[in-house]
């Protein structure tokens, strides 16, 4: 059983490590996805590159690399350690992708989201709701922290989500996958419009707000015309 572990686990990276926002861009409009906007491969790059509909299919196969690899480790009856351990290297797969000499990954936040519904479909519902009520104040970012910070805590305290046997290797986890998740946020090139802003405050936006700087407008700005 121990060999198809190590399968699954290998596949999950590989499967994680597939580029899709960087290949559709190539395929459908010739462009080079990590030379525009924020220079990420992931959906929400996509989007603020002017390609919402290119951003949906993009969504949707990041998710799906996501609840694949746990789905296969639960209905081949593997302890439930292991469903937790391919689904972070498929996260680790998209936010360091071996096809992209692991730089130029994404957030990996909607393969992280499949990963938390394969996982448990009730916290699957809560990261997939509970950012966008940030939406109205166009802070989703914030929205996506907040709920990272929740879902070990829910995870633990939750009734009825998980046995007692199972619920110490879900809640660390979904603690690694958090962090896992905030360290992607933090591991990139200080930008042109932040070299005067002390490094604190950037590690504080980039946790709180995923951006350099506190401005949104100037940051999504700064995409678009790198974009252009």
């Amino acid at each position: 059983m121990i060999f198809g572990f190590i399968a699954l686990a290998v596949l999950a990276y590989l499967l994680g490590s597939i580029p899709s926002g960087y290949l559709i861009m190539r395929w459908a409009r010739g462009v080079d996805i990590r030379k525009v906007g924020t220079g990420k491969i992931g959906a929400s790059n996509v989007m603020r590159s002017g390609s919402k509909k290119l951003a949906i299919p993009v969504a949707l196969f990041d998710i799906l690399k996501g609840v694949l690899p746990v789905l296969v480790a639960r209905f081949t009856d593997m302890p439930v350690w292991q469903w937790v351990v391919v689904g972070l290297l498929a996260i680790i797969g998209h936010n360091w992708p071996l096809y992209l000499k692991f730089r130029s990954g994404g957030r990996g936040i909607f393969v992280s989201a499949g990963v938390i519904t394969a996982l448990s479909w009730q916290l699957g519902i809560f990261v997939f709701v509970f950012p966008y009520l940030f939406a109205p104040i166009k802070q989703v970012a914030l929205g996506v922290f907040c709920a990272l910070i929740i879902l070990p805590i829910l995870s633990w305290f939750l009734p009825g989500l998980f046995s007692v046997n199972d619920k110490l290797t879900m809640t660390i986890g979904f603690a690694v996958l958090t962090a896992i998740a905030l360290a992607r946020r933090l591991v990139s090139h200080r930008s042109e419009l932040s070299k005067s802003v002390p490094w604190g405050e950037i590690i504080f936006n980039r946790l709180l707000f995923d951006r350099d700087i506190g401005d949104r407008r100037m940051w999504n700005s700064r995409a678009a015309q790198k974009s252009n």
